[in-house]
Parts: structure tokens; C-alpha cells; sequence
């Protein structure tokens, strides 16, 4: 009987103690906190795990960048909070866990009543590092009131501006501008212009993004700046007044207006603007070859520019139910653009004045855009699941007639040319995106369409006076119409996922591009021939396949600090303007000639960041290197051409260029030493360095340059604002050109009324009217030292009224129009 009895005692003694050993082993309880309104997750919300029979006992934890929690604890009965500041908190009692749980996605709404009592995120710009970007909530930057949005992203770190508006990150100007994650009407169709017509103030954040992910086109071997404009989400009628006066003559009138009820937001921005932009420069150049019958010509411009433009953005987003709405937009852009360019050339023999001339050109361009878009959003579950499709359709209209007269008065006084230009160019551009996102517990899938179709005509004639008839001639070698597609199609996937304190984000993406050019000319073979080359065909048909993946890694060090890696392939598509072989006529001398020829260039991207954050301080830092291959650049040549006076015609012309390398390293920094006082600055310093030859040309060339910039604002009584942002950008080269440092440095003072519904604010930019491009070129027939200035020193004086809108309004992200705002959360 023992040796039955004592084997069963010890199996149920061995049976209880497994139960014992069970029931204390840790169980883990999980889950992710989101914003009620967006759908967003939340970053370090806190979650509390509170034993409900020995209130003493409580652990919890904070929720990373995509929002998630994971609390190890007993199995037992617990009291559940979850708290982020400004929001509602989130309680359960009595809650028993015995195995592993996930709670799933816990929305927080905002405590409106408690907005006005806390410091708000909005008042200041902070940075958020995601796996494949960085995000910068603009705050108040009183610099730019008044502004543009081209102003704002000068204020960017790893975003330059340069004198003419041209817009580079990391010092590559190869950049991808988005507007509310699309190519947009608004970013002038990767033209930079329109930019300078958008008020700074309407700008939410400014994503820089130099390791896309594969929903991203894969245009812009620098990266892409996607710039998201706000959209009011509070409830009731609300808007804004922003009225701006300044020297040289600007003015500028902006008004945001919003209605928002339970089931439907109408959103409405309307402007006008007139300014008066001076700006100018010389070229200096020295000729080496004996066939000119010159050995020195310079050129001194004056720019005098009378812009007018208006522009209005009406949109409304209908909710269908609780997790789905459609929006529609319309944007239409007007403007009437003049500009007086004033050419005094003065032509040397020997060191002595041989003649002068006076040349100038005046351009009036009218310009018309129209652009729809649609967006439907089904957040199709609490978990994450989502299907999204847009589609979108810009039309753009551009009329320019430039008359161009040139005179001599040196030796003689006579008329040497009298020509007008007519162009007109018509683009259309379809978008078109299905995206579908799939969670898989702590993982989420994403899988995706998206087409882009371009179309761009340039009707382009040229008329001659004919001084012996009195009549203008028509030259047919030149006289043409440019038609030129551009079709992208694209299929892309991507898998993030987190284990432990990585967090990885997967992705391929694969793009078919073609490209079709076709001319309409009269023009003869042989002038055909001298004008692109023997072998250059001006109607052709390219089509390029290419995979390009995206590999993004996160570790998390701690809560305040992480490491990140990236990798991805770009392509960099050629404009329509770098592809037409017509030459310009801003110069008799010196010429811009597109290349037909030109191929896409491709590049493969590494970036390895790190970002620390302490009580006062952000710091952010990365190490990148890049590889480009049929990279583009533009090459200054001698045409063996004169004109009929007998000066050496110059032309400049893209080329692909072989390959070329850049690495760099950039760090930035946001401090505050004290409650009134908040720094910003960061300093970028690359390599560059580029092979390849042309027409038995080597411009190989290795070449350093750096920019920093530094901002410091002041908040002093009587609710008065102070601040100072500077920029300086070192000295630069590539293969013929030396380009020197430029420094400016922009202030401003604001001050807070009636009861804060306005602003008044003063500023001052390039205080020091120091902003100006110098450059030397030099090659093995001529030099050239130039000087350019875009615009001279400007003052605003701005006034901002707000009704129904706080000053201090908590930026909590949402559907911004459609964005990419939840990318790369994983």
C-alpha cells in the first residue's frame, strides 16, 4: 500500500508546486495609447499598474514612439491609469490578469480645460526622431512673420536656402519637395518659386526625411522635405487675420478661416501679396582664347521685380462614420509677375574700353494653377488596420513674353538687337495612391500603388527685328514646341516590427519610369546639328525598371536617448528644363542649354544618427555617406560660337557626369539655459568629391564646405519677444567653379495684445545685406568672377488677429490633409 500511496502523494505535492510556480511567474500586459482625434500614438504617456489589494505595490511604464507599453507584473488584481499631459486620464479598476495581455489601443482625449494652464508644445519647435525621419514642429518663429514658407525652411537644420530661393539638404540640392506627403501645386511642380508665396504661419511641421521609406517616390537623391500645412481641428468657427507691410514695398494679407462641427470640417486659406524685390550682380569675364576679339567683358545687372499674386485653398472633410471620411481640396494659385533685368556690358581690347552696350530685358509672366485632390481614410479597426486612397489632378498655365533690346553707345550710339520671346508652357500632373496598413500584433505590414503622370509642353517663339524692313522675323532655328512625359509607376511594400529595443522598418519598392521627349521644329539639319550635337536624337523614348529598398533600424537605448540606421536607393529624375536643348536668351553671351541625353542618376544613401535628450537639452547628431552614379552637373563651355559683334558665346549645360561620393556628419542642438531664454542651433560639415569627364574634359574635383546656423530667442516682460537667427555657409568648389562663404543674420521683436487674440512683430532679414553669391570660374579658355544677390535687406512690420483661437494651441498631429503622418511609427 506505501508503494502506492507515497508515489501518488509525491506526484500531487509535485502537481501543486508547478501550480505555485506558475501562478507566481511574471505575466507581461501590453498594449498602445493613441490621440482620440488623429489616431496618433502617443510617446511617453504613462501607464500605471497599481495592485489593488496592496495599493503600496505599483510599476508601470512609459510608451515608446509608436505609442506601445509592455509592464511585467504578477498574475493578481489591478487598478489600470494611463496619463499624458493635457489629456484626459484613462482609468480601469479591479482588472484581473492571470496569463499575458494586450489591451489593445486606448485612446486619450484632450483636456480642453487644461490647455490654457500647462507650457504647450506649440509655442516652441521641437524635434521627434522617427525611423525614417526627423520631425520639427514649427514653433512661433517671429523672424519670419510675415514670411514665407522658403524663409521658414531656411531656419530648418540640414535645410539651406540659397540666394536665389534654391532649397538643399545636407548641401545637396537634389531635394524632394512634398506638400502634406504629394507633389503639390503649391511646391510650384519642383519648381521652388511658389514657395516664396505661401505665408510662413501656415506651416505645422516640416518632416526632413533622408532615409525614405518605400511608400515614398523614390525621387531626390538628397532626400525629401515634406512640408504639412495646418489644418484646424478645434470645434466651432475659428481663424485668423495676418496683415504684413515692409521695405523694399511688400504687403501681404493672409486670413485662415475653419469651420468644425461633429461630422464635417471646412478649412479655408485665402492671400494676396505684392512685393517689390530689388536684387542684382555682375559677371567679370577674362578670355584666353586669341580667336576673341575681346579679352575682357563685364556685366553689370539691376533686377527690379513687381510680383503680384493671389492664391486660396478651400477644402472640407466629411466624417462618414467614427473611423472613415473623404476630404476633398481646391487650390488655385494667380499671379502676374514682372521683372526688369538692366544689362550694362562693357567690352575691353588690350586693357582699354573697346565699346559699351546696354541691354535689357523685361519679362511679364502670368500664371495660372489649379489643383483638386480627394482623400478617402478608413481607420478600419482600433488596432491599426487602415485603407487610404487619393487621388489628385494639377493643372498649371504659365504665359511670358520677354522683350529684349540691346543698344551700343561706345563707340557709336546704334540699335543692335531688338527681340521679343513668347512661351507659353502647359503642365498636367496626375497622382494617383492606394495604401493599405495591416497590424500583426507588434508588427504592421503595408502595401501600396501609387502613379504619377506628368505632362509638360513649352511652346517657345522667337522674333527678330529685321532693322532693314522694320519688321520682326520669326527664327524658325530656335522656334519650337516641347513636349515632354514624364510617367511613374510604382508597387512597394514595407514590415515594421520592434523586438525588444529594436525597431525595424523594411521596404521595397519597385518603379518603372518613363520618359518621352518630342520636338516641333523647323529647324535644318545642320543647324540642328550645331545647336545639340550629331548624335543627340530630341524625340526619344526612355524606360527605366529599378528596385530601390529602404532598410531603417531604431535601438532604444533608454527613454531619452537612441540610436538609429539607415539605408535606401534614390533615383533623381531630369526636369523637363534640364532635357530641352533650346538655349536661353537671358544672355547674348552667356546661355543655359538643356540636354536631351540626359539620364536619371541613381544613388545608394547610408545615414547613422544618434539623439540624446536631457531636462534642457535636445541633441541630435548622424554621420552620412552617399554614392550617386550618372550623377548630374553642370558644366560651363566655350560654344565656339560668336555673336555678331564678335564676342565667344558661353554656355551652361547638364551633363551625367560619372559618379560622385558625399560624406558628412551634422549635429544639432535645442537648449534652454532658463524659462526666457531658448536656443537652436546646428552645424553641418560634408566631403564631396566627383569623376568623370566631357568633350575630352576632366572635372573631376574633391572639394569640403560646411553650414550652421544658430537661433536665440528671448521672452522679457510685458509679454515682449526677442530673437536672432544667423547662417553661415562655409566656402565651396566643384570642378571649374570656387564659390565663397556667405553670412547673414536676421532679428526680430514681437509683442502680445489684447489679451492675446494678436501679435505685433518687427523684423529685419539679412540685417547686413550680406546675403550674396561670389563665385570664380575658371576653365581653359576663359574665367569669370561673378557676384549675384536675389533680394536686398528686407523690414517687415506684421500684424496677426486670431479669433476663437488659442495663441497656444497643443500641436497634436491628425490627418493633415491626407499625409504620411503615421509613417515609420513602428
Amino acid at each position: 500500500m506505501q508503494r502506492i500511496i507515497i508515489p501518488i502523494l509525491l506526484l500531487t505535492l509535485s502537481t501543486f508546486q508547478g501550480i505555485a510556480q506558475q501562478r507566481q511567474r511574471p505575466i507581461k500586459i501590453s498594449g498602445k495609447v493613441i490621440d482620440s482625434d488623429s489616431g496618433q500614438p502617443l510617446e511617453y504617456a504613462t501607464f500605471v499598474l497599481q495592485n489593488a489589494e496592496n495599493p503600496d505595490q505599483v510599476t508601470g511604464g512609459i510608451t515608446d514612439i509608436s505609442g506601445n507599453f509592455e509592464v511585467e507584473a504578477g498574475p493578481g488584481t489591478y487598478n489600470i491609469s494611463v496619463e499624458y499631459i493635457s489629456y484626459k486620464t484613462y482609468s480601469l479598476k479591479g482588472q484581473t490578469y492571470n496569463s499575458n495581455t494586450n489591451l489593445g489601443s486606448i485612446t486619450l482625449s484632450p483636456d480642453v480645460a487644461q490647455l490654457a494652464e500647462v507650457e504647450v508644445v506649440g509655442e516652441k519647435t521641437t524635434v521627434e526622431v522617427r525611423l525614417d525621419k526627423k520631425v520639427y514642429n514649427i514653433g512661433k518663429d517671429i523672424t519670419t512673420s510675415g514670411g514665407n514658407v522658403s524663409d521658414a525652411l531656411g531656419n530648418i537644420p540640414s535645410v539651406s536656402v540659397d540666394v536665389e530661393g534654391g532649397i538643399s539638404l545636407r548641401g545637396n540640392d537634389n531635394v524632394r519637395i512634398l506638400i502634406n506627403g504629394k507633389p503639390s501645386a503649391l511646391a510650384g511642380f519642383g519648381s521652388t518659386d511658389v514657395l516664396q508665396q505661401l505665408p510662413a504661419d501656415a506651416i505645422e511641421k516640416v518632416e526632413v526625411i533622408t532615409s525614405p521609406s518605400a511608400r515614398y517616390d523614390a525621387e531626390g537623391t538628397a532626400g525629401i522635405l515634406n512640408i504639412v500645412l495646418k489644418k484646424e481641428k478645434t470645434l466651432g468657427v475659428n481663424g485668423s487675420v495676418n496683415l504684413t507691410g515692409g521695405i523694399p514695398f511688400n504687403a501681404r494679407a493672409t486670413t485662415n478661416f475653419n469651420i468644425r462641427t461633429e461630422k464635417f470640417n471646412i478649412f479655408n486659406t485665402l492671400g494676396y501679396f505684392h512685393r517689390e524685390s530689388p536684387g542684382g550682380g555682375y559677371n567679370d569675364n577674362t578670355y584666353l582664347s586669341e580667336q576673341s576679339e575681346f579679352d575682357r567683358i563685364y556685366e553689370d545687372r539691376d533686377i527690379s521685380r513687381n510680383d503680384d499674386g493671389f492664391n486660396i485653398n478651400l477644402g472640407m472633410e466629411y466624417f462618414l462614420t467614427e473611423k472613415s471620411s473623404i476630404t476633398g481640396s481646391f487650390f488655385y494659385r494667380w499671379s502676374d509677375e514682372n521683372d526688369l533685368t538692366e544689362n550694362d556690358n562693357q567690352r575691353f581690347s588690350d586693357g582699354s574700353l573697346n565699346s559699351r552696350t546696354f541691354r535689357t530685358e523685361d519679362q511679364a509672366e502670368k500664371d495660372n494653377s489649379r489643383q483638386f485632390s480627394f482623400n478617402y481614410t478608413n481607420n478600419i479597426d482600433d488596432n491599426g488596420q487602415k485603407l487610404t486612397a487619393d487621388f489628385q489632378y494639377s493643372y498649371d498655365n504659365e504665359d511670358v513674353l520677354t522683350e529684349i533690346r540691346e543698344d551700343r553707345s561706345i563707340p557709336t550710339d546704334s540699335l543692335i538687337a531688338l527681340e521679343n520671346i513668347y512661351e507659353k508652357q502647359k503642365q498636367d500632373d496626375i497622382l494617383a495612391q492606394i495604401d493599405y496598413v495591416l497590424p500583426m500584433g507588434d508588427a504592421q505590414f503595408e502595401a501600396g500603388y501609387r502613379g504619377t503622370f506628368k505632362k509638360e509642353v513649352n511652346d517657345y517663339q522667337l522674333d527678330t527685328l529685321d532693322q532693314g524692313t522694320g519688321n520682326f522675323i520669326t527664327n524658325q532655328d530656335l522656334t519650337n514646341i516641347f513636349t515632354y512625359h514624364e510617367n511613374v509607376n510604382a508597387l512597394y511594400t514595407q514590415y515594421g516590427n520592434k523586438y525588444g529595443k529594436f525597431s525595424v522598418l523594411l521596404g521595397l519598392r519597385l518603379e518603372n519610369t518613363e520618359l518621352r521627349g518630342e520636338v516641333d521644329a523647323s529647324i535644318d539639319s545642320q543647324a540642328l546639328e550645331e545647336l545639340v550635337g550629331e548624335d543627340v536624337d530630341l524625340n526619344f523614348d526612355k524606360n527605366y525598371l529599378g528596385l530601390f529598398p529602404t532598410v531603417n533600424l531604431v535601438y532604444e537605448i533608454s527613454k531619452t536617448q537612441n540610436i538609429s540606421l539607415g539605408y535606401n536607393r534614390r533615383i533623381n529624375r531630369p526636369r523637363g528644363w534640364f532635357i530641352n536643348p533650346f538655349p536661353s536668351r537671358s544672355s547674348r553671351t552667356n546661355v543655359f542649354q538643356g540636354n536631351p541625353d540626359l539620364d536619371p542618376a541613381f544613388a545608394n544613401a547610408f545615414d547613422l544618427g544618434y539623439m540624446k535628450r536631457w531636462k534642457k537639452i535636445t541633441f541630435t547628431s548622424s554621420v552620412y555617406y552617399q554614392r550617386e552614379t550618372q550623377s548630374f552637373e553642370f558644366i560651363t563651355e566655350n560654344t565656339g560660337q560668336f555673336t555678331s559683334d564678335g564676342i565667344q558665346i558661353i554656355r551652361r549645360v547638364p551633363i551625367n557626369l560619372s559618379t560622385n561620393e558625399r560624406i558628412g556628419a551634422e549635429a544639432g542642438i535645442i537648449y534652454s539655459p532658463a524659462k526666457w531664454w531658448r536656443m537652436n542651433g546646428s552645424f553641418n560639415f560634408f566631403t564631396f568629391s566627383s569623376d568623370g569627364s566631357f568633350n575630352g574634359v576632366d572635372y573631376g574635383t574633391t572639394n569640403s564646405s560646411y553650414f550652421t546656423r544658430l537661433s536665440s530667442k528671448f521672452t522679457l516682460p510685458g509679454k515682449i519677444e526677442l530673437q536672432a537667427n544667423s547662417f553661415y555657409i562655409g566656402p565651396r568648389q566643384n570642378a571649374q567653379t570656387e564659390s565663397d562663404p556667405i553670412f547673414s543674420l536676421n532679428l526680430a521683436v514681437s509683442k502680445d495684445l489684447f489679451d492675446d487674440k494678436a501679435t505685433l512683430s518687427l523684423n529685419v532679414s539679412d540685417l547686413f545685406n550680406s546675403r550674396k553669391r561670389r563665385s570664380f570660374t575658371q576653365t581653359p579658355t576663359f574665367t569669370s568672377d561673378s557676384e549675384f544677390q536675389w533680394r536686398q535687406r528686407q523690414v517687415n512690420l506684421s500684424f496677426i488677429y486670431r479669433f476663437n483661437q488659442p495663441k497656444e494651441q497643443r500641436q497634436r498631429g491628425g490627418r493633415q490633409g491626407g499625409g504620411d503622418d503615421d509613417e515609420g511609427q513602428y
